[in-house]
This record gives C-alpha cells, structure tokens and sequence, in this order.
C-alpha cells in the first residue's frame, strides 16, 4: 500500500517537473534558513556565555562600603576597610569559601624605553589568576613564591603589552612602574570580557599583592575576592564573608551597606535569557521562511487538485475511498517535502563550509586568533530541529488539499471539463 501510494505520487509529481522543482526549492530554502539559523544563534550564545565567563570562575568581588545601621553603639556611617585580618577571618570563619585574595589597585605610569602607557597596577594573590581566568599566551602567572619573595615581576595584559612593546617579546623584558623597575614573567591571552571592574584585564598590569607594598601604602585592600565550591552556594558564602568581617570590624552582618558584592551567579541567568532569546528570535525568522515555503507547496497542491477532477472522480467512481484519495494527496505534498528538506539540509552544509568562520568579538577586541568568531556548525540539535518542522510543513500543507479532493463529488467530478 505505501510503496503505491509513494510511486503514484513520484508519478504525479513528474507530470510538472518544472512546478514541482520551483515547489522544493522553495522548502529546501526555508530548511536551510532554519538549519543556519539555528547553528548561527548556537555558535553566538556560546561565544556571549563564554565572553560573559571571562570574568571569573564563580568569583564574587566585594567593595568596601559604609555602615547603615547603628549596632552596639557603634555609629552609623562607619567606613568599612579591608585588611589582612579580614582574610584571615574569612578563611577560619566561611567554610564555603574555597578561595579569598586581596586586591588593591593604583592607576599609575608604566614604561618600556621610551614608551609610556598609563594603566591599573593590580597587586593581587597567586590564587588570584585561577580566580580571575588570567591565561597566559607567553611566560607564566604570579606564583607563591613571587609572593613570599616581594619580587618585583609584572603580568602584563594583552593590549598593555602591545601598547609598551608592540610585536617584540615582553617575557624576560624590565618595565618601570612609577619609577620601579619590574620584570615582564607573563603576558595575558587576549581575553573577551562583558564584565570588568576598574578596566579591563587587557589594559592592566597585574603584580604580587607584596611588591604592590613597595610602590604604595597596601594596608587597606581596594576589593576582596573570593570564591564558593560551586555556583549554588554562591549566596551562602556572601553571607558568611559579610558575617565574618562584621564580627571583626563591628558591624551587623545583615547590613548590605557595608559591604557591597558583585557575584557573577547573580547575573548568569540574565545574559542565559538574553541569548536563549536571541536564539528563539532567529529560529523564529528560520520559521517564516519555512512557512512560505509550505504555502507554496500548499498552492501547488491545490492547483494540482483543481487539475486533477476528472482523475479523482473516476478513481472514485471504481471504488477508490476518500481516505485513498486523501492519502495519495498527502503522500505527494510528503514527497516534495521530504525531497526539499534533503536538498536544504545539503545546502545548509554546503553554505556553512563556504561561509567560514564569521567575524564577531575578535574585531572588538583585537584578537586574531578566531576565538571570537561564529561558526556555522550543523548539530544533530539542528537536523533533529529541521525535520520536525520539515515534517510539520508537508503535513499542515498536504492535508487541506488533500481533505479537499477526497471531499470532491464523484459524479460531480467526472462532469467537470
């Protein structure tokens, strides 16, 4: 029954070669819109989540703030300040914290030779790199013993180091930092950023919290940083930081004044809707270009019936049933259907290996690398996608010409000229 059904309906389609072949080039478009779509708002939502990302591995920044609230006689209004022993309490007193650095930052000269370039000088903790997603593309990050030494070593961010340097090497180089001379051990893959505090980690340059001492006053820490064991419990480990430097300093726990916190958890869910939107907006211009294709294939089904009549009425009137007539109707609009979405998933392989990576951030950022680039990458998510409406097309734009002509009159349909 089927392998007749599917055979009339080759049949049928071969009368008009030309009108079925402008038919399925219409479905195989909007199939390839929707595959291409879909791999386009793929590729952009992961490079947006890995751009938003950059910023930090679950870290939370906290400032310094001032009291709001007035607690055992202490006045509101209390300038709240960051210190070593704030650390200290942290790391006794916060077990979902897993990791806590110090920050202080100063906005100040840095030179090569006769090259000069103002930037924030980030004194900052060896933990601080993994906090942060500091990757270097050449040399290596601040270690422990840079630290515990007070060395005088430098990270320089990507844009800094082009900026002192240009296409020389900076590893092992000596720049001056506000009249100290520190030497190069890293500098920072370029890195795409949404987020930032004080500049960009591009434009920065980043030296053990020690050595910072050396170049001004670091008792009192510009930010903490720190990080819980998973995102989850980013909200418990802000409230047991925020606990245990009031305990300290003498302040009430709850007064968000005092502390003000900035966790990336917070904001996920944020750029996650804005992409998914984005997303649903492209498939969605993916969806009208099917959907044109379907009304074509539903007028060509329809004219098929006017032009057929005589034919139905003579098969119903040797004892073809409606539902014959109806099958071998659909059969033909799944046919063409199934034949475009072949043909548009080929094309949408074949435009996407032309097409190549598609510039995006790396233009923004400088990079030339193609981390930032779009790639229209065909996924099983976007076949499995592509058939369900390749199939929801051929049945929605086969069924109302094919109800029409197993509703037609046989005795009506053999009068019709």
């Amino acid at each position: 029954m089927l392998r007749e059904l599917l055979l009339q309906a080759f049949g049928a389609l071969r009368r008009s070669p030309l009108r079925s072949l402008l038919t399925l080039l219409g479905i195989a478009w909007g199939i390839a819109c929707v595959a291409l779509l879909a791999a386009y708002g793929s590729s952009l939502r992961s490079i947006m989540l890995d751009a938003f990302d950059a910023m930090g591995r679950s870290v939370v920044i906290a400032w310094p703030g001032q009291t709001g609230d007035q607690v055992g006689g202490q006045r509101a209004g209390k300038v709240v300040r960051f210190e070593r022993e704030d650390v200290e309490a942290i790391r006794h007193e916060a077990p979902l914290v897993t990791r806590v650095c110090m920050e202080t930052v100063r906005y100040l000269p840095v030179s090569y030779g006769d090259r000069l370039a103002n930037a924030n000088v980030r004194g900052v903790c060896p933990e601080y790199g993994w906090m942060r997603n500091e990757i270097p593309s050449e040399g290596r990050w601040i270690s422990p013993e840079d630290e515990a030494g007070r060395r005088r070593v430098v990270f320089l961010g990507d844009r800094l180091r082009r900026r002192l340097f240009s296409g020389r090497p900076a590893v092992d180089q000596t720049v001056t930092i506000n009249g100290l001379r520190f030497t190069v051990i890293g500098v920072l893959e370029t890195k795409m950023q949404f987020s930032s505090y004080f500049s960009p980690d591009n434009e920065s340059a980043f030296i053990p919290y020690s050595a910072a001492g050396l170049v001004w006053d670091t008792r009192y820490a510009s930010v903490l940083l720190f990080t819980p064991p998973s995102p989850q419990m980013e909200p418990g480990a802000m409230s047991q930081v925020r606990a245990a430097v009031a305990r300290r300093q003498q302040f009430s726990p709850t007064d968000a004044r005092a502390i003000t916190m900035f966790g990336r958890e917070e904001f996920r869910p944020i750029i996650e809707g804005m992409t998914i939107g984005l997303q649903l907006l492209l498939l969605f211009i993916g969806a009208l270009t099917l959907t044109i294709g379907g009304v074509g294939l539903m007028n060509i089904m329809l004219v098929s019936v006017d032009e057929r009549v005589r034919e139905i009425g003579l098969r119903r009137a040797l004892g073809a049933r409606r539902l014959h007539i109806m099958w071998q109707f659909l059969a033909e609009a799944l046919v063409l259907a199934l034949a475009g979405g072949l043909a548009g998933i080929a094309l949408a392989y074949a435009l996407s290996a032309l097409a190549g990576p598609i510039p995006f951030l790396g233009v923004a950022f400088e990079d030339t690398t193609g981390k930032g680039d779009i790639r229209l990458i065909i996924r099983p998510a976007a076949l499995i996608l592509s058939a369900g409406a390749l199939l929801a097309v051929g049945v929605i734009s086969g069924l109302a010409p094919a109800l029409r002509a197993s509703r037609l009159d046989p005795v009506e349909a053999l009068r019709c000229e």
